[in-house]
């Protein structure tokens, strides 16, 4: 199991991908955490923006297809996408997600 890391600009965005990627099966669920404050470097400076973060549940084999979708919908010219391998997962809820990723 992979877990995706993705940041946008607005809770309407975190929502809007959310559901699409959950009901395009490129994930089996997908969190938004609140807004959060993020500092970053871009275009020669320090910027400090709100953002929310986007938990993205899925598997090793729809990586390079979610990677496509976030980047031809998401609102940034460069956006977080980073995948953390899931060490340790229950076998209930990874049946449950190979299951409707099928």
């Amino acid at each position: 199991m992979l877990i995706v890391l993705i940041t946008v600009a607005s809770a309407s965005e975190a929502e809007s991908l959310a559901e699409k990627i959950v009901s395009t099966k490129l994930a089996a669920c997908t969190q938004i955490v609140p807004q959060m404050t993020s500092f970053y470097f871009w275009e020669g400076k320090i910027r400090k923006e709100f953002e929310h973060l986007l938990l993205i549940k899925t598997l090793p084999e729809k990586f390079e297809e979610l990677e496509s979708f976030i980047l031809e919908n998401h609102s940034y010219d460069v956006p977080e996408i980073v995948a953390l391998s899931a060490e340790k997962v229950s076998e209930s809820y990874l049946e449950w997600m190979k299951n409707y990723l099928r």
